[in-house]
């Protein structure tokens, strides 16, 4: 097993600093082609640097479940919020255009937050009613020119592996617009870098990719489709994080 000193200076003299350009080119690569209106440019860049960043870290991702979705179904993917990782895991091996439903402090990142921003990306602003149904009006948009969403209902990464309690907002749109709802557990990347770390280690994260759920028709179903989710979620983590 490789000894966490000399993956330390493999992660600062190689995988970093090759990162750091990855990102650089990407998010270039992604502002110019999506600005043009490329769709492709809109999602292959950033999907290809997210696996470079799986691999340089030395982290596998295993999938389970691609038979479960159709890549011409537009779904909302609901996934559990272990670590940092979960983006890298779900953007390079969901195998599913989409767009990130996402913090609003992400869009100060310099340069990857505009990337995102032109990407078509969803930046969640909760800092009042208004900025909120400002930010369901956007997601409508995208929900409207045939996109999936990818959202972690729980809103933040979880402290200690279990899952957080869920929001509603994914819910409502998965109602408003007849949307499947696809759970999609992630196993392994809190153990990759949890919230608590700055750096990640090498590991492996599984990804399951669930049946479709059938959308809520009333808010008293919208609930019942919420613990659907969890539980679909939770059936495929370790009893650890049950």
């Amino acid at each position: 097993m490789l000894k966490m000193p000399v993956y330390r200076l493999y992660q600062f003299l190689i995988a970093f600093p090759l990162l750091l350009v990855a990102t650089i080119l990407a998010a270039l690569l992604t502002i110019v082609l999506a600005s043009c209106g490329s769709r492709w440019g809109a999602y292959y860049p950033a999907h290809c640097w997210a696996k470079l960043f799986c691999w340089l870290n030395l982290v596998t991702v295993k999938v389970v479940g691609h038979e479960n979705v159709n890549r011409s179904t537009s779904y909302l993917f609901v996934a559990n919020h272990q670590g940092a990782f979960d983006i890298f895991a779900i953007y390079g091996f969901l195998g599913h255009d989409f767009k990130w439903m996402m913090k609003k402090s992400l869009r100060r990142i310099p340069l990857v937050g505009y990337s995102c921003y032109r990407a078509g990306h969803i930046f969640v602003d909760r800092s009042s009613r208004a900025a909120v149904k400002a930010t369901m009006e956007e997601a409508e948009s995208r929900l409207k020119g045939g996109a999936s969403l990818v959202v972690f209902p729980e809103g933040a990464r979880t402290w200690d592996g279990h899952l957080r309690q869920f929001k509603k907002g994914a819910y409502q749109l998965s109602l408003e617009f007849n949307l499947p709802l696809v759970p999609v557990s992630i196993d392994g990347a809190f153990d990759v870098m949890p919230r608590t770390k700055r750096l990640p280690r090498w590991g492996t994260i599984k990804l399951t990719i669930h049946k479709p759920i059938q959308p809520p028709v009333d808010e008293t179903q919208r609930e019942i489709v919420m613990r659907q989710t969890a539980e679909a979620i939770k059936s495929a983590l370790p009893d650890r994080f049950k």
